[in-house]
């Protein structure tokens, strides 16, 4: 979070070719007092913007960051379209509804073309709205059974993205999480199913964790819960959290059972915007069926015209990337899918085995997960996965280093997600530059290397 301070003896905009246009510096903290050339302005911003990081290098970010020029026309002829105005959009409202029953089908859900969900803006909304479905349904049974119903509690992995968190912050939920250890990053099921009790509004399995790419065992919560369930009384909804995965083991581990095949598992999220290959921001939330979703959580309007049925926290929302997705799936169809995974999870694959050859990495991830690697620096070499970050960043390179998450933050690891665009040869071109780093600060003293060390592992820290 970003405060100017009246003390920066910098608050103006003031480039050398701009004085051919400009006779005044342009302030940057508050509105000048005339106008501009547009294609002045346009050059002001397109020149600061060349100070961030290249896309294509990015490769700590989950979000697409490449589409096909007929995807990106699309974007551009919708942009102006809010997807809120059903009744001025009756199209873009059908192709969010076929895009949900598509993604209904795909998660075997067993009325895919009546199926409940709603586009959201990424999984973070996705979330909240699970979420709060899981509260309403336990709150509405506590009351059902004249039981209290001050003290809601969620199960979940210690290794949660940060929407989790904000979710049990901002409405009153006791988070209870299943700690990890260095060798076991994900859940345990028999510990989470010992933290449940007749507050427990849901458990939360990531398919496709944020640390380490690793697929939680959702099978098995499955099996817990209804261990739990047959011994106690207590009907415990699932949640997926499929941020990631949702998009990627229909087409790389089809028979692997994650989604509505199980019938514990009540929602699903997933990010368009990730492994759904849509430029952000779009994401996916979906139920098992209309008795998951609380009627008193829809909300009805008629200002735009007609009744328009809402479950969002954020009213208006650009059509654009809703359009794109379904472009994706038209496109691709299910074959398109299966072959870019298939081609993301080789890429992956080769980078492991050029990893496991370093001197320097050590191995964290695993296969039959997320396309992704991550890996750990070799104890004695002197250096630290912070050392390393910052040196590819010299090559344009971004990759993150950080810590796992609590109980084992003592572990900084680094991260390459693998998506498209990311080749075999650019792969290849990474693992040198990752080597010359490491040669490079082997010999290097410690008083020249990164300042950047450990940092403790904080909960929910927003910026």
């Amino acid at each position: 979070m970003f405060t100017h301070s009246d003390n920066d003896p910098d608050d103006t905009l003031a480039p050398a070719y701009g004085s051919r246009f400009l006779s005044e510096p342009v302030p940057k903290y508050r509105l000048p007092e005339g106008d501009m050339p547009a294609r002045l302005a346009y050059q002001l911003i397109h020149d600061e913007l060349a100070l961030d990081g290249n896309p294509a290098l990015n490769l700590a970010t989950f979000v697409t960051t490449w589409m096909e020029p007929e995807a990106e026309q699309l974007i551009t002829e919708s942009l102006n379209v809010n997807s809120i105005d059903q009744d001025e959009y009756p199209q873009t409202t059908e192709i969010q509804n076929r895009c949900v029953s598509i993604l209904a089908d795909l998660f075997h859900a067993d009325d895919a073309e009546h199926a409940m969900g709603t586009a959201t803006v990424g999984s973070s909304e996705a979330i909240h709205l699970a979420g709060l479905a899981m509260k309403w349904r336990w709150r509405s049974r506590q009351e059902a059974a004249g039981k209290p119903t001050d003290r809601p509690n969620l199960v979940m992995s210690e290794t949660v993205q940060v929407c989790w968190e904000k979710f049990v912050r901002y409405f009153d939920v006791e988070p209870r999480f299943v700690p990890i250890t260095p060798e076991r990053t994900v859940i345990d099921p028999e510990q989470a199913a010992a933290l449940v009790d007749e507050n427990t509004i849901g458990v939360v399995g990531i398919l496709g964790s944020t640390y380490t790419g690793e697929f939680e065992p959702i099978q098995a919560l499955s099996d817990v819960l209804d261990d739990v369930q047959e011994r106690t009384g207590l009907d415990v909804p699932l949640h997926v959290d499929g941020a990631s995965g949702a998009f990627v083991a229909p087409f790389t581990q089809p028979d692997l059972a994650w989604d509505f095949r199980l019938p514990r598992v009540k929602s699903i999220n997933a990010s368009g915007h990730k492994y759904g290959l849509v430029y952000p921001g779009v994401g996916w939330a979906l139920w098992r069926d209309k008795s998951q979703l609380p009627e008193d959580l829809i909300f009805h309007t008629n200002y735009l015209g007609g009744d328009q049925p809402t479950f969002d926290l954020n009213f208006s929302r650009g059509a654009s990337q809703i359009v794109a997705q379904y472009y994706n799936f038209l496109r691709m169809g299910r074959k398109g899918y299966t072959e870019v995974m298939a081609g993301l999870m080789g890429a992956a694959d080769y980078l492991r085995g050029l990893v496991e050859e370093s001197p320097y990495l050590d191995l964290m991830s695993k296969p039959d997960a997320l396309p992704l690697v991550c890996a750990k620096v070799a104890d004695g070499v002197g250096f630290t996965a912070y050392d390393i970050s910052a040196k590819m960043k010299e090559r344009g390179w971004i990759v993150p280093a950080y810590t796992l998450a609590k109980d084992a933050d003592h572990v900084s690891v680094i991260r390459v997600v693998v998506r498209e665009g990311l080749s075999r040869d650019m792969a290849g071109l990474l693992l040198a530059d990752f080597h010359r780093a490491g040669k490079e600060l082997g010999a290097m003293p410690p008083e020249l290397r990164s300042p950047v060390g450990h940092q403790p592992h904080q909960r929910a820290k927003v910026c």
